[in-house]
């Protein structure tokens, strides 16, 4: 299969679709077919304006589209696991946003269905594809930092909007749903291992969601991560890592370009490490080809979804609780 191309389709007009069009039209293993959506004048206008080929005018039409390989899946959080599963069963692979599911039951459905149709699957966290988050890693595995000790992440914004569905508790809302999962996955990631013990606190607004998020998890070998995500600030992200030698400061960490800076802090000397980079969403796009073209495993696995839904389930109990939760 490795000289096919495979033809995708965007399940919906949301916004977000226009992060992944430009690297689905310049990719040579990828092309963006098809487009659905609730209606056919809405898909047809949309497929018009963003230069696609084919316009269905329901979801379940473009699942039925016997060309298409792949399915794009950015609806609102409450239906990605529903319409993933039903992607799957119609014999598609699936890059579904995140979060990928809002229970356990739900990723573990996904993976049933996905190993029984022989589909891949995986959550579309595209800071873990870019050269930065790479480098990061390798930075903390051989050692730069010392001892791993501390991580801190931080990923807020103002969100005024008052119908905004990411206000709605009904469809999966919730500054940690939305955003907070970054920084979560971000310091799994560096670790490589799931939490043990997690706590977590919340500000609520009038609907009942969170408005701010704040997180505390320890990991094995006494590493500790806090964590922070908000509707209710001015746009602000970062990590910071720190071990028993230096510190390293990643200032675009969720939404990387090119040519970024790290800053490596060891005493009184801060070096800035540049790292080249690549547009933010083709590195996605390419695993998923990687993935279905030549077999190799996902960078975001199945697995490692769960893992990071458990966290923050695990946090919102904490949360209903007042108490410490163990995964």
């Amino acid at each position: 299969m490795t000289n096919k191309i495979l033809n995708w389709g965007l399940l919906s007009t949301a916004n977000i679709n226009r992060a992944l069009i430009p690297p689905l039209q310049v990719s040579k293993r990828n092309h963006l077919l098809a487009v659905g959506s609730r209606s056919q004048a809405t898909a047809d206008a949309y497929a018009k304006e963003k230069r696609i080929e084919r316009a269905h005018g329901s979801y379940e039409a473009l699942l039925a589209d016997p060309d298409i390989d792949v399915i794009y899946n950015p609806l609102p959080n409450h239906l990605h696991a529903e319409w993933t599963i039903k992607a799957v069963e119609a014999g598609k692979h699936v890059l579904c946003e995140k979060p990928l599911a809002l229970t356990l039951a739900e990723v573990d459905a996904i993976k049933a269905a996905a190993r029984k149709h022989g589909r891949v699957v995986a959550e579309a966290f595209m800071y873990r594809h870019h050269p930065q988050t790479l480098k990061v890693q390798e930075l903390v595995k051989n050692g730069s930092l010392g001892t791993l000790k501390l991580i801190r992440g931080s990923f807020g914004f103002f969100l005024d909007r008052e119908e905004d569905i990411r206000l709605k508790p009904e469809t999966g809302g919730g500054s940690i749903w939305d955003v907070g999962c970054y920084p979560i996955s971000y310091a799994r990631t560096i670790v490589g291992d799931a939490p043990l013990e997690v706590f977590g606190t919340q500000v609520t607004g009038p609907t009942g969601v969170d408005l701010t998020f704040t997180g505390q998890m320890k990991f094995a070998n006494n590493i500790l991560a806090q964590i922070d995500s908000s509707f209710d600030i001015p746009l602000y992200w970062g990590v910071e890592i720190l071990g028993s030698e230096a510190s390293l400061k990643i200032l675009s960490p969720f939404k990387p370009e090119v040519n970024e800076k790290l800053l490596l802090t060891r005493g009184d000397n801060t070096e800035t490490i540049v790292v080249k980079g690549q547009e933010l969403y083709i590195g996605e796009v390419e695993d998923m080809a990687d993935a279905i073209l030549l077999g190799k495993d996902s960078l975001v696995s199945l697995d490692d979804s769960r893992a990071n839904i458990a966290t923050i389930l695990a946090l919102l109990e904490s949360v209903r609780t007042g108490k410490a939760v163990s995964l």
